[in-house]
């Protein structure tokens, strides 16, 4: 008869559920909401657990499965606009753990076991934590390989914006979540990293992170004389956020892949627009035609 431990159980399908979580907003590019995560977790943990307990055993009928794990993505990604994305690399991602779980019983005798869709071991918990860890690292280089933004793709592409003699260059990533437009012409608007974006700026006119994380202070302070036609507010909403302002600065010139597209309006983001880097700006589908 196998004794099962709650506290085992618990942790480790809590955990593992944590990774899988992790690597999937990784993966998908999303802001990594640990605390999220963390209660998502858990829950995983506490369904894994409940699973065994008596007189709970209809727990494992594939529908509660599904809801359980539908409800945990809620909890960890919820409001996100890639939900379905992040869902998907989560199961992928499952799966492909799985996968590892039956190899290493076949290839060990011994180690993590599958049982009722969860997970179990007899090791000791520091051997599993640590297997659990490489797992991820494994795992996440694989699918972030797979996944990776690139310009052979389309994904990315090279952006360029000028303000008279003065010129920035970005890597941008081609965003079809992003809606903004200039109110005055209608045109999609750029979204950029305003620290990338300092080059633009003679050096009394350069926006600090106090001017973008309150645009309206900073557009009392940079938008006067010969730049009071150059700057502005831009309103957006996403998620969390209902009504928000960025401020935004107009250019002479944007080029994208070489092509010129004439001025344009230009946000300027006071938090980095891409968890890993391997992009500093974001433009709309339009932008490209």
């Amino acid at each position: 008869m196998t004794v099962i431990y709650v506290d085992t159980l618990f942790l480790l399908n809590a955990l593992v559920d944590y990774l899988l979580l992790l690597a999937a907003a990784r993966l998908a590019g999303e802001p990594l909401r640990r605390w999220r995560f963390g209660l998502g977790a858990a829950l995983g943990g506490l369904y894994a657990v409940a699973i065994f307990l008596p007189g709970l055993s209809f727990l494992a009928h594939p529908l509660c499965r599904l809801a359980s794990a539908a409800l945990m993505l809620l909890l960890s990604y919820g409001g996100s606009r890639r939900l379905l994305r992040q869902g998907i690399l989560f199961v992928l991602l499952t799966c492909a753990f799985g996968g590892g779980v039956i190899a290493i019983g076949l290839l060990g005798g011994t180690g993590l076991t599958l049982g009722n869709g969860v997970f179990y071991s007899v090791l000791d918990l520091k051997v599993v934590l640590l297997s659990a860890a490489v797992c991820y690292g494994v795992l996440t280089l694989v699918f972030q390989r797979l996944g990776k933004h690139s310009f052979a793709a389309g994904e990315l592409v090279s952006a360029k914006v000028r303000i008279g003699d003065r010129s920035a260059s970005f890597t941008a990533l081609v965003d079809t979540g992003n809606t903004l437009s200039d109110p005055a012409t209608g045109r999609p608007v750029m979204v950029a990293e305003g620290e990338r974006a300092a080059l633009l700026f003679p050096k009394e006119r350069r926006p600090l992170l106090s001017d973008l994380q309150d645009p309206t202070l900073g557009l009392t302070r940079l938008g006067t004389g010969e730049w009071r036609a150059r700057f502005r507010l831009l309103p957006f909403r996403s998620v969390g956020v209902d009504r928000g302002l960025l401020l935004a600065v107009r250019v002479d010139d944007l080029e994208l892949d070489g092509r010129r597209r004439g001025p344009v309006l230009v946000a300027l983001s006071p938090t980095p627009v891409s968890d890993g880097g391997g992009y500093q700006a974001l433009v709309g589908p339009m932008d490209r035609g």
